[in-house]
């Protein structure tokens, strides 16, 4: 009996988390953490899409454009094994961290539109330095948790997780013009979703920490609301800690979003995206997204609106709208007819 008490005590000082209402946008025009051009042209795509009206038609939902991070060339005197453009990824990701804490501390949810998945560096190193209890959930194809030793491509979109946990610190070289961007976040706050590609060194570094990782079989078999609820529960059993989630478009099945640099087979259903930050939304913790990895570039016509079609759906269930519709605020009835004379003729007609 006193262990319930404890226990109940315990849970009514839980703080209560509500969905934050105010929303900050910020564009990463970038693309040198990967190969292939047009990535950049994202966030200009999607305000031309209707971003920003179409977040500002959800229900009391406060939504402020910060405009786009400026994107500047690099040294590339600057070198590191295996590691392309390093100089310009660190560049710009030390802008993107000072902007997402900027729209934190402006306590609004901080929406980052990519641009490529390194940025994710700024993004969670911006989230961390305001809130240190953060948890992570990485939705991708890709685990994005290669060193430049274990990297096939040597392209920086495919570690930017690597480059953010502490854990993986002692694995990296020196990297010039890294030095603002100490590794502090902890692999025990990262969760994985929609996983169908990843590298064998990235597998053993999944397994060695215990990383909660839901791969698309893992999916298939128990559905996505046990899927990512589970890895909540993992990650923050006490419910009390803020959500980033950092979400590539190439998680989505090649036939939802074709419009992407590296598209894989087999992956999330749009419905099942949806309904994945729909349940991270109702948490009321969820405090970053971010959206990368389109590329309008890529694809014809068709493809590039149905990429960028579903990246504004997955934002808009992230922030609050509600595929089962609204009712109007503080409205009780439908409205009533009012009939005057010149307006029913069946009336002039049963009069005559």
């Amino acid at each position: 009996m006193n262990s319930i008490r404890v226990f109940a005590r315990n849970m009514s000082k839980v703080k209560k988390w509500n969905p934050l209402k105010k929303v900050g946008i910020v564009g990463v025009p970038f693309e040198k953490g990967q190969t292939k051009y047009g990535v950049s042209v994202a966030p200009a795509a999607l305000r031309a899409a209707g971003l920003i009206e179409e977040l500002s038609q959800i229900e009391g939902l406060d939504v402020k454009d910060y405009g786009d991070v400026e994107v500047v060339g690099g040294d590339t005197s600057q070198m590191v094994d295996n590691m392309v453009h390093l100089q310009q990824v660190s560049i710009c990701n030390k802008k993107v961290s000072e902007k997402v804490s900027q729209i934190l501390k402006d306590d609004r949810v901080a929406v980052t539109i990519g641009g490529d998945h390194s940025i994710g560096v700024g993004t969670v190193d911006g989230h961390y330095n305001t809130n240190k209890d953060m948890i992570l959930i990485w939705v991708d194809a890709h685990a994005d948790i290669n060193t430049n030793k274990t990297s096939e491509s040597g392209s920086v979109h495919g570690m930017p997780v690597a480059l953010l946990v502490k854990e993986l610190s002692d694995y990296w070289p020196y990297l010039p013009t890294m030095d603002w961007q100490v590794p502090k976040f902890s692999i025990k706050s990262l969760g994985y979703m929609g996983l169908r590609s990843v590298d064998p060194y990235e597998r053993l570094a999944i397994e060695k920490y215990e990383v909660p990782a839901f791969a698309m079989e893992d999916i298939d078999e128990h559905g996505i609301q046990k899927s990512i609820n589970h890895i909540l529960n993992v990650l923050d059993p006490c419910m009390d800690k803020p959500i980033h989630v950092s979400f590539d478009i190439d998680s989505l099945d090649a036939i939802e979003a074709p419009s992407t640099g590296t598209p894989v087979r087999g992956g999330l259903t749009l419905r099942e995206a949806i309904c994945l930050m729909e349940i991270i939304y109702s948490t009321g913790r969820l405090r970053a997204i971010d959206l990368v990895e389109i590329n309008p570039a890529l694809g014809n016509e068709c493809d590039r609106r149905r990429t960028i079609e579903a990246g504004l759906c997955v934002l808009k269930a992230g922030l609050g709208f509600s595929r089962r519709g609204t009712a109007p605020r503080g409205v009780l009835d439908l409205p009533v007819q009012t009939h005057h004379d010149h307006d029913c003729p069946a009336k002039e007609l049963r009069q005559n």
